[in-house]
């Protein structure tokens, strides 16, 4: 009797834990010295096996795997090499989330609850914005692209590289308070009206201290005498236009790969210079894998040159799990290290920027360099940039130039 009695005390529980599986979506943040930044995170569960996502706006950043083990929770996003280890008790999940290399955070989330914010007396900042910056890439100036919807707001800091990811968050109090968390950038912004139109910005991330700064709207600008911000497609170029674009670096199997190579020879060539420790080179890809389907068989190749820590040069599963994840099916070279970026790409000038895509004609000149990439986040830059790089590949496709390598 005491035997059985047990037994039923064991299946009361047992069911009681499959009554309130990891689901929906939950309110979480995660402490990065002395401050914590709050997000969205998104749960499902099929019996021990559990999959996550994060949120950069509206794109969903999911997990490569998880399961969830008498109340021991471990999800992996093996294409950022971070994983959650957490606990999972009385509706609340608490735990560290990230790596050895950059550390493991607290982490901490609980059901998501919604919250009604009033739109009264709430300042319209909507629109773009120029922020003066004075960068270590030799940028003068960043955009800050808001799109607001009464008392919520979603915004980016675009530079030469990107952009920051999605910034959200609220009003309250005189100021925004926005945030942005995808599992690989983290930050917090606090932007608070001036009197004279302008913005206040505070700014801080991972590993950097709050920084301030002045945006300016982008019609009053030039104005007031500030400065534009960088041109994508004019901040990098190459030493000598008449030369043909040169590569000559190994295969994930170690099989060496030149741009003189037959598979490339009369063709459009993107030469995509990545690393999948950047975070905007991941918004990137879903891009290119999205233009090498469509034209491909037009006569479009396309080759990247991926620079990764000694660590990953030595066992690069990120790496493999970047391109997995991104389904990726396009030429993929192991360049070097970050490090060696202008040393290994020796014809490009002020090379700086990750990612930085070449495009090359049919004859191996590179016809157009863009620096960055301006993510879904950006709103209508990002349109641009999609309009216009598909352009640029359907002109260069409808050259026909005799190879000339």
């Amino acid at each position: 009797m005491r035997f059985t009695r047990y037994f039923v005390v064991a299946l009361a529980l047992a069911g009681a834990a499959q009554a309130h599986p990891l689901k929906g979506l939950w309110d979480g943040t995660v402490k990065y010295a002395d401050y914590k930044v709050p997000f969205l995170i998104q749960f499902s569960q099929k019996g021990d096996t559990v999959s996550a996502a994060f949120f950069n706006g509206d794109e969903q950043v999911t997990s490569t795997g998880g399961r969830l083990e008498g109340g021991a929770l471990n999800v992996n996003f093996d294409h950022y090499a971070t994983r959650l280890t957490a606990t999972y008790a009385d509706g609340v999940i608490k735990g560290t989330y990230g790596n050895a290399k950059y550390g493991f955070h607290d982490f901490e989330a609980r059901p998501h609850v919604k919250v009604t914010i009033s739109g009264a007396k709430t300042p319209d900042i909507a629109g773009v914005w120029t922020i003066p910056n004075e960068s270590p890439k030799g940028e003068h100036a960043w955009r800050l692209i808001v799109q607001q919807h009464g008392a919520q707001a979603s915004a980016a800091i675009l530079r030469v590289d990107g952009d920051t990811g999605a910034l959200v968050g609220n009003f309250s109090d005189g100021k925004w308070v926005l945030n942005h968390f995808d599992g690989a950038r983290a930050s917090v912004a606090e932007i608070t009206p001036k009197d004279d139109g302008t913005l206040d910005v505070e700014l801080r991330g991972f590993k950097s201290p709050a920084k301030h700064f002045t945006a300016v709207r982008a019609e009053q600008a030039k104005a007031k005498g500030v400065p534009e911000p960088t041109d994508p497609d004019e901040h990098t170029r190459v030493k000598d236009t008449n030369e043909a674009f040169q590569f000559s670096f190994p295969d994930l199997n170690g099989k060496l790969v030149s741009n003189t190579d037959p598979q490339f020879r009369g063709k459009v060539v993107i030469v995509n210079i990545t690393g999948s420790w950047c975070p905007n080179c991941h918004d990137e890809a879903p891009f290119l894998v999205e233009l090498y389907r469509k034209y491909h068989s037009q006569g479009l190749e396309i080759v990247a040159l991926d620079f990764e820590e000694p660590e990953q040069r030595k066992d690069p599963t990120r790496l493999q799990a970047f391109i997995k994840k991104y389904g990726i099916e396009y030429t993929y070279l192991l360049a070097g290290e970050p490090a060696e970026l202008q040393a290994k790409i020796p014809q490009a000038v002020n090379l700086n920027s990750w990612p930085t895509t070449f495009f090359l004609a049919r004859d191996g000149k590179v016809s157009a360099i863009h620096a960055g990439f301006a993510a879904p986040a950006s709103g209508e830059f990002n349109g641009a940039l999609r309009r216009e790089t598909s352009e640029r590949i359907e002109k260069l496709l409808a050259e026909n130039v005799r190879a000339s390598r």
